[in-house]
């Protein structure tokens, strides 16, 4: 298979719906065994290989993506999904599909999901070489402060990913004092991983030259995972090594957060949504 034009987000929703199927038990019990830290499961091959490839080649060009550089973070996204191939549009909104969200709530045990039609921080993502993501907390809610972020999923479609190739999840369940949990980042792989208070996550450097990109979601719901979560900002730190990086952050989190609590909504818009013409 050369292209998927005819696959539309329902035809890849019962794809993943399948294939998360095969894995239920599993990843059931994987969830489980770690969300009193921070819950995650994946699943390998989610997809038909040739179909995650012809998504890999549907990326926009770097150029065309929006570049977040700072001492925070340094990748590429994109989140105006109508200005993209088709196909990627699909594939995002496939794991939104009632089939989709209704089988991971019964694998996570989520009484109310929901996924978010904005894109409020997903779209997609690419991270190049020395590009990488701090440990960080992702923001507490969504855009309007409604619901509570619970859920983030991320799809990876790089062929031939190596795992010393870097651009890896890390997760930090012990907090950022102690050793992280790598979830490499491996071609046609789904990470699904519970955000919360505690749920201190990262992104290793890139050490190749050669592009890592990835699909993602957050699915959302009206009350936190956590019982001691309260609203926060996106809440970055330093690594282990970066002490002063690590001061920086921290005051940095500091005057975000207080602007917040003045301006509910933030001083200006965020860009990361996705904005249609019925909006």
């Amino acid at each position: 298979m050369n292209s998927i034009p005819s696959l539309s987000r329902t035809d890849l929703a019962q794809l993943i719906v399948n294939r998360i199927s095969q894995e239920k038990n599993r990843i059931k019990i994987q969830y489980e065994e770690s969300k009193n830290q921070i819950g995650y499961f994946f699943i390998d091959d989610l997809l038909p290989s040739e179909i995650t490839e012809h998504i890999n080649k549907q990326f926009p060009s770097h150029d065309k993506m929006v570049l977040k550089k700072s001492i925070r973070e340094d990748k590429y996204i994109a989140v105006q999904m109508n200005q993209y191939k088709r196909d990627l549009e699909e594939l995002i909104y496939a794991f939104q599909e009632e089939s989709v969200v209704d089988l991971i709530k019964e694998v996570c045990n989520i009484k109310i999901l929901e996924p978010d039609k904005n894109l409020y921080a997903g779209g997609l993502s690419s991270m190049k070489q020395s590009q990488f993501l701090n440990p960080h907390l992702d923001n507490s809610h969504d855009k309007e402060r409604d619901r509570w972020r619970v859920l983030n999923l991320l799809f990876y479609v790089t062929p031939n990913w190596k795992d010393s190739n870097g651009g890896h999840l890390e997760i930090w369940p012990n907090g950022l004092k102690h050793d992280q949990i790598t979830l490499h980042s491996r071609f046609n792989r789904l990470i699904v991983m519970a955000t919360h208070d505690k749920s201190w996550h990262s992104v290793s450097p890139v050490v190749v030259d050669a592009s890592r990109n990835c699909v993602s979601n957050y699915y959302f719901s009206n009350t936190a995972l956590s019982n001691t979560d309260k609203f926060h900002v996106t809440t970055f730190r330093g690594r282990p090594h970066q002490k002063i990086r690590n001061q920086i952050l921290k005051l940095d989190s500091f005057l975000r957060m207080n602007l917040r609590k003045l301006f509910k909504k933030g001083v200006v818009e965020n860009p990361h949504v996705y904005k249609t013409d019925k909006d």
